[in-house]
């Protein structure tokens, strides 16, 4: 599949409007490889790492974006987390009795989409309602209310490749009035397998044939997790030791799975006690992964 891995900005050349493009491959089978979770739960997992890349990549900023999706049914969390530099990383909470056709996010479903800067103090948070079973659908909703500007996103994800295209009018005017309208019209004749399977060129030259659009040099993506053994310890320090002694005697060690890449990191009595006495991180173990 051409343009795997990659993403494209483009921007049409006589009206203001932008877009980003994006298909995720060994990227998404990376983010998989770890994971058991239903069809509906994992379409919606490479939907919203698909969706958190095109946003990161519509921003001038370093840092991270966090893509939280809340749900109040059996579905509870989907965060999918993007930085600057496009390294993605996801994972899913939901309960046993999840749906295996579709998910719905509840009345009370929210979308979050939050900016955490490499200042403590840069932060933004953005919380829209979810609606229905359609997340390019909440996030047209965002545009629309959070920035006043309208945008189109399409997300389509199967268990090998997650594509995803959104476009979005810019401010300022245009002296083609009905470009908006026009660019929604033809999308909405592009089918969800040409989405998945076109490269970026080829789509954007079949479905805008008429217009004039450039298509700026790609940027890689992939699939990077940023766990380590120094922050487990930092939070299990926050435990106190109390807590981490009853776990010690029920389990005879401490072990913290990632939620994000399924790494594993085990604490054994030494480890724990080093942790609790000083600011150092104990080195693992030969036993611990």
């Amino acid at each position: 599949m051409a343009d795997g891995d990659r993403l494209y900005r483009f921007l049409f050349e006589d009206f203001p409007i932008r877009g980003q493009w994006v298909r995720l491959e060994a990227t998404w089978q990376e983010a998989q490889s770890r994971r058991t979770d239903p069809e509906p739960v994992r379409r919606l997992l490479g939907e919203a790492m698909a969706a958190s890349a095109l946003l990161t990549a519509g921003l001038k900023f370093e840092g991270r974006l966090n893509l939280q999706i809340e749900g109040e049914g059996p579905l509870r969390l989907v965060l999918a987390q993007c930085d600057h530099l496009l390294h993605l990383r996801a994972t899913a909470r939901y309960d046993q009795g999840v749906p295996t056709d579709q998910i719905g996010f509840g009345e009370h479903g929210r979308l979050l989409l939050a900016l955490e800067g490499r200042d403590p103090g840069e932060r933004y948070q953005g919380v829209v309602p979810l609606t229905g079973e359609n997340l390019a659908g909440a996030l047209e909703h965002y545009f629309a209310q959070s920035e006043q500007l309208p945008a189109r996103v399409l997300l389509a994800a199967s268990e090998q490749i997650v594509t995803a295209l959104l476009i979005q009018r810019m401010p300022g005017e245009s002296a083609d009035p009905d470009a908006w309208n026009r660019c929604n019209h033809l999308l909405d004749t592009l089918e969800a397998a040409e989405l998945q399977q076109w490269p970026a060129e080829t789509l954007l030259r079949r479905v805008f044939a008429e217009e004039t659009v450039r298509l700026f040099e790609p940027a890689p993506v992939s699939f990077r997790c940023r766990c380590s053994r120094d922050g487990v310890a930092a939070m299990l320090r926050q435990l106190g030791s109390e807590e981490l002694q009853d776990i010690l005697r029920e389990q005879g060690s401490v072990s913290v799975t990632c939620e994000f890449c399924g790494r594993e990191y085990g604490f054994d009595a030494v480890d724990v006690g080093q942790l609790l006495a000083d600011d150092t991180v104990p080195p693992a173990s030969p036993s611990t992964h």
